[in-house]
């Protein structure tokens, strides 16, 4: 089978897409930092539910040497890689006069420099692959890199270059890579749910046109979509149920 690796994949959005990927048919390399448990459940998923094989890989990604190794060690255990998604990253709600530059420059390491170097790494493993539409990269940023966020503007800078990176790639790596990007906006996650409780959910609620909140599956459809798109690199697709249409 065709393996895809997905970063930050032991919960939340990277969960999500890492049982869309599967139940379409990839083998899958989980990659969790902290959350081992959370990884082998989501393994344990993907192989009581699919015929796809999956591996759980601990690295932390902001780390270059760490990042590196989790390619290799994905291309070992699944025996090559056809699709990467970077999903890995951190939020840290700070204002800028609390935030230390010790504090940006973490969220960046994880952010976006990993998306650099996890590329970097898989980007000859990815030339050869012999998948129909090609071997395919997606990204993940936020609709902050658009709206921005006064509370976290670290965060949104770090999203705000993803999708510079994006571009960049797409036009350095075609044809035989296709790199795209996905924008999420609010997403019900466990991490969400840490900091907004039912009456901040109901308020975001009304701002989002579809009139519901988004779930890691919507992403992974929109993953799915990307990976399986030959026509289409270099782009951010907005996946946020209209709220940025305004």
């Amino acid at each position: 089978m065709p393996a895809a690796l997905i970063t930050g994949s032991s919960r939340g959005i990277g969960r999500g897409i890492a049982l869309r990927y599967a139940r379409d048919g990839y083998d899958v390399a989980v990659n969790y930092n902290s959350s081992e448990d959370a990884a082998y459940e989501v393994v344990d998923a993907i192989e009581s539910e699919t015929d796809s094989r999956a591996v759980a890989i601990g690295a932390d990604v902001g780390d270059t040497d760490a990042a590196t190794r989790l390619v290799s060690e994905t291309v070992e255990a699944l025996g090559g890689l056809d699709h990467l998604v970077n999903n890995a990253a951190i939020n840290d709600h700070r204002y800028t006069p609390e935030l230390s530059p010790e504090r940006f420059d973490r969220l960046m390491d994880i952010n976006v420099n990993s998306v650099y170097t996890i590329t970097r790494e898989a980007v000859p493993h990815l030339q050869a692959s012999d998948e129909p539409e090609g071997a395919s990269v997606v990204n993940l940023s936020s609709r902050l890199a658009f709206a921005g966020a006064p509370y976290e503007p670290h965060y949104a800078s770090s999203k705000a270059a993803i999708v510079a990176l994006t571009k960049s790639h797409a036009e350095e790596f075609a044809p035989e890579i296709r790199v795209n990007c996905i924008a999420p906006g609010y997403i019900e996650t466990d991490m969400t749910d840490a900091t907004n409780d039912e009456a901040d959910k109901a308020e975001r609620r009304e701002t989002i046109p579809v009139g519901r909140l988004g779930q890691p599956s919507d992403i992974g459809d929109a993953a799915a979509f990307l990976r399986d798109a030959g026509f289409v690199a270099g782009e951010t697709l907005q996946v946020n149920g209209g709220q940025m249409m305004y």
